[in-house]
């Protein structure tokens, strides 16, 4: 075995999956969170600044302007603090999914480097799951083990018929 064999095996073993997964969670909530803060003023109060970019600047689509406000500024407290503690991770990790895809096609069409720094670990935790330092796991709505996209494949009742 080579030196950078015995530097790998020895950072892989030092950094226990369980932390990957929380170190994820909790990048990717931050700047959703800090986004969610600079739209109210106290603890939830949607500013008046925050219904005018709604209605004026980022004018998504489908929604009144005053209902996407809501809908953004709440999702932007609750959704990673669930994230953060591990809770109904999946879901959580699939709301801001869908309100990066809204943001990335139309409100800041320009911004896709960021939008990826963003996707790219809700992705993982979507597929992959909280990881053991969760409150899902704790609860027992996600067990170690749970099937991510690698164990898809172990679901079909005859597997030898997905060959074919």
């Amino acid at each position: 075995m080579n030196l950078y064999d015995r530097i790998c095996i020895t950072v892989t073993q030092a950094l226990p999956e369980a932390a990957h997964g929380l170190l994820l969670r909790t990048a990717v909530a931050v700047p959703f969170f800090l986004s969610g803060r600079t739209k109210v003023d106290g603890l939830i109060t949607v500013t008046p600044t925050t219904h005018y970019l709604f209605a004026e600047e980022y004018r998504v689509p489908l929604l009144p302007a005053d209902l996407a406000a809501y809908m953004a500024t709440y999702a932007e407290h609750i959704l990673p603090a669930l994230l953060v503690f591990g809770l109904l991770t999946r879901p959580a990790a699939l709301g801001l999914i869908a309100m990066t895809l809204v943001i990335q096609l139309f409100v800041i069409p320009t911004g896709w480097p960021t939008h990826l720094l963003w996707l790219a670990p809700l992705v993982y935790v979507l597929a992959r799951g909280p990881g053991d330092w969760s409150l899902d796991r704790l609860l027992g709505l996600e067990r170690r083990g749970s099937p991510g996209i690698s164990g898809l494949s172990s679901l079909n009742p005859h597997p030898s018929s997905a060959r074919r």
